[in-house]
């Protein structure tokens, strides 16, 4: 098993068309961290976030696999687990997909609430997203199958 509360830091990666929210988890929290624009290529964005998560001395990997409300897999999921196993790939962490149905809907309705304008929203949806994500991998008992 793979644990935040070891002191082992956690990636999760919010996989968007557009963008990677990125959030990192330590001692069993996650926390936004910053997100990343999709290169032009899939190996140069895995590049870009294999780098990230060296910088960030990661111990594990956890990519938001995006189902539909019914559990079925759509072509969303299948580019998250494409991205997934390039990552895997690339690094010499464990990188395991955890579901992240409604979690950008979870994140804009927080920062509504909270008052942030339309345009901090889309700013930081990613990551908060990302969170979200990866604070129910760890509440779920941080484990899960290496790719």
């Amino acid at each position: 098993m793979i644990s935040t509360h070891s002191g082992g830091r956690v990636i999760g990666v919010d996989p968007g068309s557009r963008r990677f929210g990125i959030a990192v988890g330590v001692s069993g929290v996650a926390s936004p961290l910053t997100v990343v624009h999709r290169e032009k290529s899939l190996d140069l964005t895995v590049e870009r976030l294999a780098q990230l998560i060296s910088e960030e001395e990661a111990t594990a990997v956890v990519v938001g696999l995006p189902l539909h409300l019914d559990g079925s897999e759509g072509s969303s999921s299948k580019a998250a687990r494409k991205f997934a196993r390039a990552l895997a790939n690339f690094v010499a962490v464990p990188v395991m997909l955890h579901d992240e149905r409604l979690t950008t809907v979870t994140a804009d309705r927080a920062m509504l609430d909270a008052g942030l304008r339309a345009e901090e929203r889309r700013r930081h949806v990613d990551k908060i997203a990302a969170a979200i994500m990866l604070q129910s991998w760890i509440d779920a008992g941080e484990t899960g199958d290496a790719i």
